[in-house]
């Protein structure tokens, strides 16, 4: 009896280590964890970090950025990348405000702002998949093309008056419902829903497949001009509900909004564990990742750090990050 029972003992602290191996092995956890430090230290050092209102804040900044995050770790898990998201927020924005601005409800600039980021993404899927080109050129290429396209659609004004519906725009993106803000909350649902499809259906099979190797992808069948493209699609729609939400936050748009957003997501995707070889992704990841730099922005706010800063840790994180993968892909495969 007492030999049963220390042989289950065994088994069950190997399982207990496998588990714990298991978790310490991911970047997110590592990430999370230093972000949960860093609130924690900022909590401790300032008597501002941990109030409510900048609580607030700090959740409903990040998840704009988490928004578009989860996308992109879809198309760096595909193997590729969107240097467009920032500029597909604007028009996407831009699109929103000039047709409240003319007087027509909510419920139609709304979807049209969305049906304009997803033909951003169309475009840029089909141009990738179909004709061959280099997701840097095209993304990059549209970058300049989308943010023109907004300045023209508003004649490079700034757009502050909504029309009737104005007040449910700023209540879209600049309320909240439970005390928690509404960004937040439209983040939380996405990461679920595409935690669901990245690890349970077969588009999210299929995606991690080909961007582990798009080659071997094809020969198991797998119809990868299609799924880029959805990818892309994707990525675009991400960035035109962070759009929406933005404008609504705001009470104003001008074409500068969303300039450069495309290095702090790309960052966070990356800090989350998103693997730019292709392969590798959580919607949790990218969650934590942003989370990680707003938290860093928000700190060198309340120490009284210049902002300019920001840059230079967002960057080193980016470097620590695929650096620290590295060493663990060099670790595992000896």
């Amino acid at each position: 009896m007492s030999t049963n029972s220390t042989l289950i003992e065994v088994i069950g602290a190997s399982q207990n280590r496998t588990a714990l191996s298991r978790l310490t092995g991911h970047q997110t956890f590592w990430v999370f964890l230093a972000a949960l430090l860093a609130c924690v230290a900022l909590t401790l050092m300032t008597d501002t970090f941990a109030t409510e209102r900048n609580l607030f804040n700090v959740s409903r900044n990040f998840a704009f950025v988490g928004i578009i995050a989860i996308g992109m770790t879809a198309v760096i898990a595909s193997g590729g990348i969107d240097l467009s998201v920032g500029s597909t927020v604007v028009i996407s924005a831009m699109t929103v405000a000039v047709i409240m601005a003319a007087g027509l409800p909510i419920w139609i600039g709304v979807p049209a702002a969305l049906l304009v980021a997803v033909l951003v993404g169309l475009a840029n899927g089909l141009l990738i998949a179909y004709a061959g080109m280099p997701a840097f050129v095209v993304t990059l290429g549209m970058l300049s093309v989308a943010r023109s396209l907004a300045m023209v659609l508003s004649n490079n004004k700034m757009m502050y008056e909504f029309g009737p519906d104005h007040d449910m725009l700023l209540a879209l993106g600049g309320g909240s419902t439970l005390g928690l803000p509404n960004p937040l909350i439209v983040l939380a649902v996405l990461a679920l829903v595409t935690g669901f499809a990245f690890k349970w259906t077969r588009w999210g099979q299929h995606l991690f497949a080909m961007g582990g190797n798009e080659e071997a992808a094809k020969l198991t069948g797998i119809a990868v001009k299609q799924l880029k493209v959805s990818v892309y699609v994707f990525c675009a729609f991400t960035a035109g509900v962070t759009g929406v939400l933005e404008v609504g936050w705001l009470g104003g748009i001008t074409t500068n909004l969303g300039q450069a957003m495309e290095l702090s997501v790309i960052a966070a995707a990356v800090i989350g564990g998103a693997n730019l070889a292709g392969g590798v992704g959580t919607a949790f990841g990218a969650v934590v990742g942003a989370l990680l730099i707003e938290v860093i922005r928000n700190s060198l706010i309340l120490l009284g750090i210049s902002t300019f800063w920001q840059g230079a840790f967002v960057g080193s994180f980016i470097v620590i990050a695929v650096a620290f993968d590295r060493f663990r892909s060099a670790r595992s495969s000896d």
